[in-house]
């Protein structure tokens, strides 16, 4: 089942797009605080969904929607209705079907193949991109890291801060230290 059948090349190419943007603002929505990582990922999704899209483009290379039928079909002459010689030639009409086969599987990819091609030259910009974005993400994801790592310290601090002033005002009551906590 080909739930792409009816999605024309225009529409296949803004499905790229739509389904990044859509990646892009669900990551935002999860970590509205990592803008980053939304960008990343739509980035990524987007360089899927263009690989993806060239992909079913060549797995569908007689399909109309690239082109292909702009040119005429060709077609093996009827070479076995000849009359008295028309058995002797069934062989050659047979070679000639499928000479002429090659040649219409040939014209269709020769016209999908710029469409193809586009979705992959999207996909590798995607990939070029991507590069920055990881890059800029991990150095957020470090700083992040960082921050959080210097306030456990601190928490750690005021923790052992408060059960020495715990220890000292047990003492100061007169209950033995390691008693209570």
């Amino acid at each position: 089942m080909d739930i792409l059948a009816g999605i024309s090349g225009d529409w296949l190419k803004a499905l790229t797009w739509i389904t990044a943007v859509t990646a892009g603002v669900a990551v935002l929505l999860w970590r509205p605080r990592r803008p980053d990582l939304a960008g990343l990922a739509s980035v990524m999704v987007f360089m899927a969904a263009s690989a993806g899209a060239g992909i079913y483009v060549l797995n569908h290379l007689g399909d109309g929607r690239w082109g292909g039928e702009r040119q005429s079909r060709l077609s093996p002459p009827p070479l076995s209705d000849a009359p008295m010689v028309g058995q002797f030639l069934e062989p050659l009409e047979g070679m000639l079907g499928g000479v002429t086969d090659g040649v219409n599987e040939f014209v269709d990819f020769r016209s999908a193949l710029p469409v193809a091609l586009d979705f992959f030259a999207a996909a590798g910009w995607a990939l070029a991109l991507s590069v920055p974005l990881a890059l800029v993400a991990l150095a957020a994801g470090a700083r992040a890291a960082k921050r959080r790592t210097a306030e456990i310290t601190a928490y750690r601090g005021e923790v052992d801060q408060l059960r020495q002033e715990l220890d000292h005002v047990k003492r100061h009551v007169g209950y033995p230290v390691r008693d209570i906590i």
